[in-house]
């Protein structure tokens, strides 16, 4: 039933994709973060539909008569300049070909279609739809990882679906936690109390899932963000009271292995996992001094840690983006990565300053500011994970390049509509006619 289902769906939409490519990006979208043939058991589960979607997308967009243009901001511009640094570095890499071209092959799919979507998300409409997507792709599995939580007691960990980006659980939590401020967006637009009511539940579970993940980083990450969320909410009150509410859930429901867990972050001098970690962020180090381009892709392996490694035999990946970055594609590349992550901020940041004091913007400001949380998570949780390459943050990026072109257009078109009507006040008016006849001479 689920594959007929997601077959329905997906070749439903072709007729749509090709009329329309943005939808087409939102579909591809959708497939990529939620993965949802993944959750099929039969023809659907390894049915290429990424790259079905992907190539009627950008036939649509070559072909669409409409005018695309990619726009030269700050973000878009050092995305551009990731894929083709990554690019290099991939005709250097010192890792065996056959590693390296799989995992470039995977990353430089995602960046072109972020690529495509910044390109062709250009309506409000769209991009509404786009946030939409950002939020309840993964509320699915907040929704069904945070009722498992709650109903075993925490006694076995949260996964994500198989053969993408989010199945270790680690990797899920993040994503789950980077995704719980967009669901909490859709809550601050509702307008029905229901919806808002709902929002705050699922929002909640997807807390709770990232917590029965059994992640420490997740851990880290959710409470910096949780803090920052009550910070840029506009009613801090009530904002306050369900975040009050949402930390003795998680704790209560949790076992002791998971309080256990959770008490060890501290103890890194004695934690096997946290030494092993250390033990490949030094390695990420000398590859970088030893190679000015990094190691490529791939490069965290055994055999490479038996050269560069402080500990040759103890082998772990990255557990960090920032080292992942700096061990695959050397200090530049991480330069460029940070440099793209503090853009995305920065622009946040434009687009809640420009839209201050006009009220009939307040969602781009609010969708801002929850981007920022967004983004606190994944900087913060994204320091212990391997996911520098996770399409999520990127679409957050995209969604942002998208927020400020509108914002853009509409600003300079209600300024072109205030210089009109006092233009307009300028004009000298006729006299009236009283209807009075002149006599002639």
């Amino acid at each position: 039933m689920r594959d007929i289902v997601i077959f329905g769906i997906i070749f439903g939409l072709i007729p749509v994709m090709w009329k329309r490519p943005a939808i087409g990006a939102l579909v591809f979208m959708w497939i990529s973060l939620m993965n949802p043939h993944r959750l099929a058991y039969g023809p659907a589960h390894d049915f290429p539909f990424a790259m079905m979607v992907a190539v009627i997308t950008i036939a649509a967009v070559l072909f669409s008569r409409e005018p695309r243009q990619y726009p030269v901001t700050l973000p878009t511009v050092l995305l551009v300049a990731f894929m083709i640094w990554t690019t290099v570095t991939t005709l250097f890499a010192i890792s065996p070909p056959f590693l390296v071209n799989a995992e470039w092959s995977r990353v430089i799919k995602t960046f072109v279609m972020v690529v495509v979507t910044i390109m062709v998300v250009q309506k409000e409409d769209d991009l509404k739809k786009m946030i939409w997507i950002l939020a309840l792709s993964l509320a699915l599995f907040g929704a069904k990882g945070g009722l498992f939580t709650l109903a075993t007691g925490g006694s076995y960990r949260v996964l994500g679906p198989s053969g993408s980006y989010i199945a270790e659980n680690n990797s899920l939590a993040l994503a789950l936690v980077m995704s719980a401020p967009i669901i909490w967006y859709l809550r601050l637009q509702a307008q029905k109390r229901w919806m808002r009511h709902g929002l705050e539940v699922l929002t909640a579970l997807t807390m709770v899932a990232a917590a029965g993940s059994y992640s420490r980083g997740a851990l880290l990450a959710g409470a910096v963000m949780m803090g920052f969320l009550w910070l840029k909410s506009r009613n801090k009150v009530s904002t306050g009271l369900v975040l009050l509410l949402m930390i003795p859930l998680v704790f209560l429901a949790m076992p002791e292995q998971w309080h256990e867990r959770m008490s060890s972050i501290g103890e890194y001098k004695t934690d096997g996992s946290a030494l092993g970690r250390i033990n490949a962020w030094y390695f990420a180090i000398e590859v970088a001094k030893n190679h000015a381009l990094g190691g490529g892709f791939m490069v965290f392996n055994p055999a490479m840690f038996r050269v560069y490694a402080p500990d040759p035999t103890d082998f772990h990946a990255a557990h960090s983006i920032y080292f992942q970055v700096l061990g695959e594609h050397g200090y530049i590349g991480l330069a460029i990565f940070v440099g793209l992550l503090a853009s995305a901020w920065h622009m946040a940041y434009r687009i809640i300053k420009k839209t201050r004091m006009h009220p009939e913007l307040k969602w781009a400001a609010d969708f801002a500011a929850m981007s920022q949380v967004s983004l606190i998570g994944y900087m913060v949780g994204g320091a212990f994970l391997s996911l520098a390459y996770y399409d999520y943050f990127y679409y957050v990026m995209a969604a942002l390049v998208a927020t400020q072109r509108i914002v853009i257009r509409q600003l300079a078109s209600a300024v072109k509509k205030n210089v009109l009507g006092q233009n307009m006040d300028m004009q000298p008016q006729p006299a009236l006619n009283t209807g009075t006849a002149h006599a002639g001479t």
